[in-house]
């Protein structure tokens, strides 16, 4: 039986003997107040004072009363007890299991908000394999989540430290205001320099601000929501085809960037010496040093440190892309 099924049995059963001891005082005499408290010190032992003499009578049912109100009066108060240590114990043993799960996981994705943006960012990563660690300050939000959880003020760093910043990869923010959002994106740059943070603007004005408070990219989902539609409406081929690759888990086909490290043998070499077809990959585009995009990269662009490739292809050929690039 369920803990709650527990409860409300002894709960039943000590009220039962509450109205049959009072009851049968009652029977015997007393006042309905007098019979209620004569019950209640009766069964739980208290034994203050004898309202009204007893007769032999009285006295008999008085012992029927204790035998059979103390024990129900104890099972009740166990059950109770047991309830209330095993919820606690149960509640700290689960928290200490996600500490350490957090404490394990090195490469994460904090997610700072679990509304709509937070669960369609939290969705779209699990999709493609990446932990997860979800921070949010409602307990009620973060119920039944398969994902490691901190609930917390985001604004308080310890709740970020909680929630592995120091080993973690990226930090998507996106709360409620935009005030929160520069908070915690002015926080996480203090404690780890080297973080990926992807900030939600509610407001176009705000996108600056938390640029300049350190977040990475900037993300006004309105907008984008905005933009999409119309290029739904002129060219919806490429926009769908666009929306498959990036976000269908059921197509083979992704879209990744793979960067050009410092070790690679590539360096120094042009695309067309480096032959990245041979892996099945598509190169659509790379993006320079400078920052620059470059679409339909030339065969002759050299390759330096740094330079990202942006990869069209299945997750096998796009692997066999980035053993290529960076054996």
């Amino acid at each position: 039986m369920s803990p709650l099924g527990r409860i409300g049995r002894a709960l039943l059963a000590f009220a039962l003997v509450v109205v049959i001891g009072t009851v049968g005082y009652i029977v015997l005499g007393f006042g309905l107040l007098d019979a209620l408290y004569q019950t209640v010190t009766t069964i739980t032992t208290v034994g203050f004072r004898e309202v009204h003499p007893l007769s032999r009578v009285g006295e008999i049912f008085t012992i029927i009363l204790i035998l059979a109100g103390v024990g129900t009066a104890l099972y009740m108060f166990g059950v109770l007890l047991e309830a209330l240590i095993e919820g606690h114990l149960r509640h700290h043993m689960e928290r200490r299991r996600m500490d350490r799960r957090i404490s394990r996981m090195t490469g994460h994705i904090i997610i700072c908000g679990w509304g709509r943006v937070g669960t369609a960012s939290a969705q779209y990563l699990t999709s493609l394999g990446r932990e997860i660690v979800v921070i949010d300050r409602e307990p009620d939000r973060l119920r039944d989540i398969e994902h490691p959880t901190v609930i917390g003020d985001v604004t308080d760093d310890r709740t970020l430290e909680a929630a592995g910043i120091a080993h973690a990869h990226a930090l998507i923010s996106a709360l409620d205001t935009d005030a929160d959002n520069v908070y915690v994106t002015l926080s996480s740059r203090a404690l780890r320099p080297d973080l990926i943070i992807i900030a939600r603007a509610r407001n176009e004005g705000s996108m600056s601000k938390l640029v300049r408070a350190g977040a990475n990219r900037v993300v006004n989902p309105q907008l984008i929501g905005g933009r999409r539609m119309g290029s739904f409406a002129l060219q919806p081929h490429v926009a769908e085809f666009f929306d498959v690759v990036m976000h269908d888990e059921t197509l083979d086909y992704r879209m990744e960037e793979i960067t050009v490290g410092s070790a690679s043998p590539w360096v120094g070499y042009t695309l067309a010496q480096m032959g990245l077809h041979v892996s099945g990959a598509l190169l659509l585009a790379i993006r320079t040093v400078s920052g620059q995009f470059v679409a339909n990269p030339a065969p002759t662009i050299q390759l330096e440190p740094e330079t990202i490739l942006i990869a069209l292809g299945t997750p096998d050929e796009l692997d066999a892309a980035r053993h290529h690039v960076n054996p």
